[in-house]
């Protein structure tokens, strides 16, 4: 059996020359700078890596401490040093290496060290030549540059791992930008996708504890749809009707007629990245709004449309400087997207509006639906910092016995529960759990509290609840505000919370005050007496 593992092994590894052969011995593209020999220079450093970081995390778990706060605290530097190891290596192969890097950092299901450390890669690439690019135009819509273009800036005002973008002006003096793709990309992303596929098998064997051939899978998917120009082109125009009636979201228009696979071709829309703090503060821009304003376009995707981008990284969000409330959300790379099934949105509904009333039981039957089982008591600490017992206000987070009650039911739990719950998630929960995690991110470094989206979940859940496809005004009337009220109730609740706690902070401090006043005049009494 033994040896029936290792052959099989052997011949996988195999496979991967193979691919990498057929992937490049077609390759005939001008310029195009992938080859078999840069395939096999990436895969022998992965080879390293990984072989490494097995030896080195099967030697070192062995000597372990019994303790388990000293097991714990010498497993986590273990992860650390395997996820320096991991960064290293996609800095150096780059391309894909570096979009599945980012892709896992993304991950709360992880173990936080690969987490965060993966969290410092940039999505940067050294850009094409112009005559690489140029010729990948032409070929990919059959005409001559100047066929197409009035003006094409030819060095490029950004470059990430699959594709660059230029600055152009079309025929009838339109502005845009140009999204092209690195010639050769495809052979490419087959080879590095099998080797990833490959060493995450080769984990799972070794190391029965760790099953990623699922992030693997969803990475997989993820990217090629993200190859596709004309998918993102149809995904760009779903999503601007979507938010057709919102004047605070702005999607670039496509301008088919010089958009293809390889190539797209859109409205050029001004503006920085959302994490771009001191350009907002120069506009007069306030950045709480900004969060919130965020917030709500996401909620929306996720509750209402159930079409979700899979990819809100800082540079796929941009602060464009006209809008309604002196800005406005430009959102790109529509490559990546998630449809949620209607089940699916139903139940996640639901699911947050269980969490917002603190019904523990309606929580445990909608983990059923969501084939979780047992771990469906850990959703309301993943999602809204509170156990599923709590009875702490909405972004308060828990209070000290909480959150000791919570440690000592996590101790209970093993590296094989966790991957087996992970293993249990459907590709619609990831998207929705990956994406929580990216704009909390986003919503912290803008200076928000966590309140604020969970208060914009708690609002577009429930309105995702009543909404309705019916042209009858009056049902779609009711069902507004069904939810309307029920928003109402929760942010009524909330703020009744606040005020108690405002009066019993207000009334212990004056107590504290009092006591103070209290004492200073006891002392300076028994003053008086001493110096008599």
């Amino acid at each position: 059996m033994r040896r029936y593992g290792r052959l099989k092994y052997l011949l996988t590894g195999g496979g991967l020359v193979a691919i990498a052969y057929e992937s490049f011995k077609h390759s005939d593209e001008p310029g195009h700078r992938s080859s078999f020999f840069n395939g096999a220079v990436r895969s022998s450093r992965a080879l390293f890596a990984v072989t490494w970081c097995l030896a080195d995390y099967k030697y070192s778990v062995r000597r372990l401490p019994a303790d388990p706060e000293e097991y714990g605290v010498a497993l986590s530097e273990i992860h650390l040093r395997l996820a320096r190891r991991i960064l290293k290596l996609c800095d150096a192969n780059k391309g894909l290496y570096v979009k599945a890097g980012q892709f896992v950092s993304y991950m709360r299901q992880v173990p936080k060290e690969y987490s965060s450390t993966l969290s410092s890669l940039q999505d940067q690439a050294v850009p094409y030549d112009f005559e690489s690019i140029s010729g990948v135009i032409m070929r990919s819509l059959g005409k001559g540059m100047s066929e197409i273009f009035l003006s094409f800036d030819e060095q490029p005002i950004a470059a990430a791992s699959i594709a660059q973008v230029h600055h152009a002006m079309l025929k009838n003096n339109q502005e845009v930008a140009v999204k092209v793709q690195y010639p050769g990309l495809e052979n490419q992303m087959k080879f590095d996708i099998a080797t990833m596929d490959f060493f995450s098998s080769l984990i799972s064997r070794l190391i029965p504890e760790y099953r990623f051939e699922w992030l693997v899978s969803e990475f997989t998917k993820s990217i090629a749809s993200e190859l596709d120009f004309i998918q993102e082109a149809r995904n760009s125009e779903r999503v601007a009707h979507n938010f057709r009636k919102n004047k605070m979201v702005r999607i670039p228009l496509i301008y088919w007629e010089a958009t293809s696979s390889q190539v797209l071709t859109m409205e050029f829309c001004k503006g920085q990245k959302i994490d771009n703090l001191d350009f907002m503060i120069r506009m007069g821009i306030n950045p709480l709004e900004v969060a919130k304003a965020l917030v709500n376009v996401f909620s929306e995707m996720i509750f209402i449309h159930g079409f979700l981008h899979g990819d809100p990284h800082p540079g796929n969000i941009l602060v464009s400087p006209e809008g309604p409330k002196n800005f406005s959300l430009v959102i790109l790379d529509h490559g990546i997207y998630k449809e949620l099934s209607e089940d699916f949105r139903m139940n996640y509904c639901h699911l947050w509006e269980a969490m917002i009333s603190l019904d523990s039981q309606e929580i445990q039957e909608i983990g059923d639906s969501f084939r979780i089982g047992k771990y469906a008591r850990f959703l309301p600490v993943i999602f809204t910092g509170r156990t599923i017992d709590s009875k702490s206000v909405l972004g308060r987070g828990m209070s000290p016995e909480e959150s000791k009650a919570l440690k000592q039911e996590l101790k209970s739990l093993n590296l094989e529960d966790i991957l087996s719950f992970m293993g249990s998630l459907s590709p619609d929960f990831l998207a929705v759990l990956r994406s929580h995690g990216m704009l909390r991110s986003h919503i912290r470094k803008l200076g928000a509290s966590n309140q604020t989206q969970l208060l914009g979940y708690a609002k577009f859940a429930l309105q995702g609840l009543y909404s309705s496809s019916e042209s009858d005004f009056v049902k779609v009337t009711i069902s507004r505000a069904k939810s309307s009220i029920k928003y109402f109730k929760l942010r009524l609740l909330i703020c009744f919370i606040e005020l108690v706690r405002y009066i019993d902070k207000s009334s212990r401090s004056s107590m504290a005050s009092f006591r103070n006043l209290v004492g200073s005049i006891g002392k300076q009494g028994q003053l008086k007496t001493l110096t008599h």
